[in-house]
């Protein structure tokens, strides 16, 4: 655990030296949902790039799709592609690590970013992989401010029906979106009895310890009867320390250089400090 969440770290520097050279992204959300890809694909899924061909394989779907800088620097840690070519090409005219995930890329199932699609289309995959006697399971995360979407309530609603337990859909629940605070914008009061509402397993954690997601995830693939819904409670911004967390301007904001530093010197310090606690 220590370790991953060290990596964890790591990698919000290299989504770091992606924004900076390309001058452009979503760093606060990459920096809240790091932790979350960080448990998923060196803990618990069953993916990697030998086996993208498995039909019992694990699924993964990004469906906040804006966050697509840690989704890649995951990717890349995990062996699907080069990290040092990524922080080179991405968003550069002609390459193919666009500002949301391209399936022309190795590893990425779906192309996404159109809010609202990816847990729809995540209850297909399940079922189907069910009608089909697979073993592998099916996850996706999600955004808050995404819940405002009607389709994410539809699929819910789908997902609960068929009780499809081997559906996990992760929330980054960090209460900040492009416009605000994601209770001023549309209120998700009560979220998690909405949720159980639809006939799903809710649990609800600390979505930047990678100790209590893995326990959750754990506890999801337990569950025989219905979907899990893992609300990841986290911090916008995660390890930029006061200069970036929980603050709303950071959704898409670049750093000037002196926030660059000030930035890198608090990861460096975090991940040292992860591997010494």
């Amino acid at each position: 655990m220590r370790e991953l969440t060290a990596k964890s770290f790591e990698l919000r520097q290299v989504v770091l030296d992606m924004i900076m050279q390309s001058g452009g992204g979503h760093i606060g959300g990459d920096f809240s949902v790091m932790d979350i890809l960080v448990t998923l694909y060196f803990k618990q899924m069953n993916i990697s790039p030998e086996n993208m061909d498995d039909p019992e394989r694990d699924m993964f779907v990004m469906s906040k799709g804006h966050s697509v800088e840690a989704y890649y620097a995951v990717l890349a840690a995990k062996g699907f592609f080069d990290t040092e070519k990524l922080i080179r090409e991405f968003s550069t005219f002609g390459s193919k690590f666009i500002g949301h995930p391209n399936n022309k890329l190795p590893g990425i199932e779906m192309n996404s970013g159109s809010l609202g699609h990816g847990l729809p289309v995540c209850v297909g995959m399940a079922l189907a992989g069910r009608m089909d006697g697979r073993q592998g399971r099916v996850y996706t995360v999600m955004g808050d401010g995404e819940l405002a979407e009607g389709s994410v309530w539809e699929g819910f609603m789908a997902a609960g029906h068929y009780k499809l337990s081997n559906l996990c859909a992760v929330i980054d629940r960090n209460r900040l979106q492009i416009s605000g605070g994601t209770e001023e914008v549309m209120s998700h009061e009560n979220l998690a009895d909405r949720i159980r509402s639809f006939n799903w397993n809710v649990i609800s954690v600390n979505g930047n310890s990678i100790p209590e997601l893995n326990a959750a995830l754990e506890a999801a693939k337990d569950e025989k009867e219905k979907p899990t819904c893992i609300i990841a409670n986290t911090i916008k911004g995660f390890g930029g320390g006061e200069t970036m967390e929980n603050k709303a301007a950071w959704h898409h904001k670049v750093p000037g250089r002196e926030e660059y530093e000030i930035i890198k010197a608090e990861l460096t310090r975090r991940k040292e400090e992860a591997l010494h606690e």
